[in-house]
């Protein structure tokens, strides 16, 4: 890879005029000298294109179209790409200063790997800080256990990438899961600790929030696919229960999200089926869940509000 290689950054964007702008310019105010930046726009009919053309001079290029949904978008500006590395930030995240230039010398030190990865941290809608997702030197077994990467945190090699292959445009939710596995089935992908190049923006309208209780669904197709797919054996067999036990945690994750908690202790109870012994935070979710179900939890709104003042406290 050369000393400066090229950053090809992608953000798809639809209606999102609300964050477009603080996107655009955590990319465009960052400090390493060589990048280029496409944004791809869904044919949004708020003010995105007025903000698009405004800083239009500085990107590589732009599009504004009918697409058939993110992934489309998405792979759009992969196709014209032509960087080393790529990344891919949606219109409502951002990255962190520093994010592009720390990415370039984590490949710098780690050449043969897919993806590199930071921890990512989680924002609200006026862009304050209230949680921090931590992450560790995930490989593909554990991407396989379904250990989720915070996809604005993730730059990736374009070689591996076009190898692997864009988006699946049958994917609406866990499409970036569904490209990590197949990009690290290549080659293994790097975290990189104690570094976090951006932020994700929880909002009422994200997927996250919006669409909730449809994580599970494709959590399990993700599933079967692992076991049928040749290039993921015989590692599959040997981890089946543990990628079992992995949807039916994340189809309990995204239920709790929703409200919907009674649901989301009969998917952890699926999951113990397959692994009994959890990590500590996927129990203390379980106990939320459970008090939420009974009554006794106060409102998630409480729950949030405490979360971002813990995380905004000065830390000892």
């Amino acid at each position: 890879m050369p000393e400066q290689p090229l950053v090809s950054i992608i953000t798809p964007s639809y209606n999102q005029g609300a964050f477009l702008e603080q996107t655009l310019l955590s990319v465009l105010e960052q400090d390493y000298p060589k990048i280029e930046y496409w944004v791809i726009d869904g044919g949004s009919s708020d003010n995105s294109l007025e903000i698009i053309q405004q800083y239009a001079p500085r990107l590589a290029g732009w599009v504004s179209e009918r697409d058939r949904g993110q992934a489309d978008g998405v792979n759009k500006g992969f196709a014209k790409a032509t960087g080393e590395i790529i990344g891919w930030l949606n219109s409502d995240d951002l990255y962190h200063p520093g994010a592009i230039s720390g990415a370039v010398e984590a490949f710098r030190q780690n050449p043969d790997a897919s993806f590199v990865f930071s921890d990512v941290e989680s924002i609200d809608e006026h862009g304050n800080a209230f949680n921090l997702m931590r992450y560790g030197n995930w490989k593909l077994a554990d991407l396989m256990s379904f250990k989720i990467i915070g996809q604005p945190g993730v730059f990736m090699r374009r070689e591996v990438l076009e190898q692997a292959g864009y988006l699946d445009l049958s994917y609406n939710y866990l499409l970036d899961v569904h490209l990590w596995l197949r990009m690290a089935a290549i080659a293994e992908p790097q975290y990189i600790p104690g570094k976090v190049w951006a932020a994700a923006r929880m909002h009422s309208d994200a997927k996250n929030i919006a669409h909730a209780e449809e994580f599970g669904a494709e959590a399990f197709r993700l599933a079967r696919w692992l076991g049928e797919d040749q290039r993921f054996y015989p590692l599959s067999s040997r981890i089946f229960n543990k990628i079992w036990a992995g949807a039916h945690r994340i189809n309990a994750f995204y239920l709790v999200e929703a409200g919907r908690y009674n649901e989301a202790l009969k998917a952890y109870a699926q999951m113990l089926r397959y692994q009994p012994v959890q990590q500590v935070k996927t129990l203390r979710r379980m106990a939320y869940a459970a008090l939420s179900a009974s009554g006794f939890m106060r409102s998630r709104n409480w729950y949030d509000r405490k979360r971002k003042d813990r995380y905004s406290k000065p830390k000892k």
